[in-house]
């Protein structure tokens, strides 16, 4: 009975938040009225073409969604919903629906949406009217069929918050990015050279349209950046003046309310910054409520830096006398590198472990090009060469990055990822070109095909083919160890086959004996999983607590 009181007036408190400050929000639409409100008009020449006047959405061969859009906010965001109006339906729906195995109580999804909407309050306010009028452009495009969570523009506006909300309020490991740069003499030809993988992961279906977006703003510097169906923020981008921006999460405090998400920075920094110094600018003009590393690379610089910013303070990492820079999950700069919660994630991450091994094959390649970077992204082995199972936290390859993507700011050079991950080829676009005068009305890719890079050779492996079943009977797996199912011990062989160097196969099947109280197979199991590179620090303490459980079961 006493739960239950707590219960009710633990609801009544989120009622109460939800209505505070919250209903100015809810009706907040932005001021459009000196854009252009007219609709565009979209011709669809076949099922992968799309077109209104001289912008268009195409889909090139090696799947990759290439849209070219310009105008002023309203219009880049209405012609960009316009365009990919069905895979921003789709998009919505892969997206709501992920939510909804998450959390499949009714009751807990309508706390969710009442803490959103108080937890939002403020976002709109930290937002620039751009943004905002791009956003809502966007929005008129969205399903009506989830109006329940949120209007179409509040809710794309939450969906801009989303990385931020989940990584502040869980610490979700959802982004385990990691990335480099080269110059000087660590480059092939002395000009910078940027790598990075976008290890965001929802599901497989998430990743199936990726946008690679060029826009032509009416303010600002054209620029392109890889994206999905909805989203207007950068993750990964290059403008016309060779400036680049990608973003590695850190460790974060939980703020009370959402400030200007990450991802509308990094696009504020693209669009608007010529040089490092021009970005770091814009950094320090807006409130952000996680914590996260920017590199941002420069042509004009010849060089990267990482911006680094948290709730409550923004440091620059520089390497002055360094001709190379590598980033993973965790600060490096003086100002924030020693905080408690930084340390954490040094000493019990895989982020440190990446970092050494970008460095270890830095070492191993004397001089960066666009090859040597894409084996770099593509890399599935630790420390010196050893086998991590596929699919481990610590490899660069965790063979579930949503893109892969190589920048040379200098000679405006941009590779882009096809799937799956960053395995399929890097396909490669050409800013200059792109932005000239369009004088046709044909609409073909924009790709530079002489310069793509390949598709990675494992795609073709055997070791490839078992590890797409492992994932299928990971899954089952994880079904029949929540619902407490008998499992066939003939499954558990196959499935520890398929992938026979990871760890996470000996520990589920460890779980899976310790379920049922055969407690010799449970041993043996969690014995074999700490023979093998464990990724956190945490996971490993948590199969040493089941061995100390055991030896007590089994006296």
């Amino acid at each position: 009975m006493k739960s239950r009181i707590n219960l009710f007036f633990f609801v009544d408190f989120l009622l109460i938040l939800a209505s505070c400050g919250t209903s100015k929000s809810i009706r907040h639409l932005p001021d459009v009225t000196n854009y252009n409100v007219t609709k565009p008009v979209v011709t669809k020449q076949s099922d992968s073409i799309f077109v209104s006047g001289k912008n268009s959405l195409l889909k090139n061969k090696q799947g990759l969604w290439e849209l070219y859009v310009e105008g002023d906010p309203l219009q880049i965001g209405l012609t960009t919903g316009a365009l990919s109006d069905s895979l921003l339906k789709k998009q919505e729906q892969i997206f709501f629906s992920k939510i909804k195995d998450l959390i499949p109580s009714k009751f807990e999804q309508k706390m969710l949406r009442y803490f959103l909407k108080w937890y939002n309050r403020k976002l709109y306010s930290n937002v620039t009217p751009e943004y905002q009028s791009e956003i809502y452009g966007v929005s008129q495009y969205t399903s009506l069929d989830f109006d329940n969570i949120a209007p179409q523009y509040q809710r794309s506006l939450y969906l801009h918050a989303a990385h931020d909300i989940g990584h502040a309020l869980q610490d979700l490991a959802l982004v385990g990015c990691s990335s480099f740069a080269a110059w000087g003499e660590k480059s092939e030809n002395g000009n910078l050279i940027l790598g990075r993988n976008f290890d965001f992961y929802v599901n497989d279906a998430f990743a199936e349209n990726k946008i690679v977006a060029f826009i032509n703003p009416k303010e600002g510097y054209k620029f392109m950046m890889v994206t999905w169906p909805g989203m207007i923020g950068a993750v990964s981008g290059m403008n016309q003046e060779g400036l680049t921006v990608t973003i590695n999460a850190s460790k974060s405090k939980i703020p009370m309310i959402a400030k200007t998400p990450i991802s509308i920075l990094t696009r504020e920094i693209l669009q608007h910054a010529q040089n490092i110094d021009e970005a770091i600018a814009i950094a320090k003009k807006r409130e952000v409520f996680v914590s996260e590393s920017i590199m941002v690379g420069s042509a004009h610089d010849n060089k990267a830096v990482i911006i680094e910013v948290s709730p409550k303070k923004m440091d620059i990492y520089d390497v002055p006398n360094s001709n190379q820079l590598i980033c993973s999950n965790h600060f490096q700069g003086e100002d924030l590198k020693n905080e408690k919660r930084n340390q954490l994630q040094i000493a019990n991450s895989h982020s440190e472990y990446r970092m050494e091994r970008m460095e270890e094959l830095f070492a191993e390649s004397p001089k960066i090009n666009p090859e040597i970077a894409s084996e770099i992204l593509r890399n599935k082995e630790g420390l010196q060469n050893i086998s991590l199972g596929y699919g481990n936290e610590k490899a660069l390859n965790q063979l579930m990055a949503h893109h892969g993507i190589i920048f040379k700011p200098k000679e405006k050079l941009v590779w882009v990822s096809a799937n799956p991950y960053q395995l399929g080829e890097f396909v490669c676009y050409n800013l200059d070109s792109i932005f000239k005068e369009r004088k046709t009305n044909q609409v073909i890719s924009f790709q530079q095909e002489n310069l793509n890079i390949a598709k990675d050779p494992f795609l073709k492996t055997i070791a490839y083919q078992n590890y797409q079943k492992f994932r299928i009977k990971d899954d089952k797996i994880d079904l029949y160890l929540d619902k407490k199912e008998i499992i066939n011990k003939e499954f558990i062989q196959n499935y520890q086959s398929l992938n026979p160097d990871y760890w996470v196969v000996y520990y589920k099947a460890g779980l899976y004996f310790y379920q049922k109280k055969e407690y010799l197979l449970a041993r043996t199991n969690f014995e074999k999983a700490l023979t093998k590179e464990i990724a956190t620090v945490p996971d490993k303490a948590k199969i040493e607590k089941y061995l100390k459980k055991l030896k007590r079961k089994l006296q």
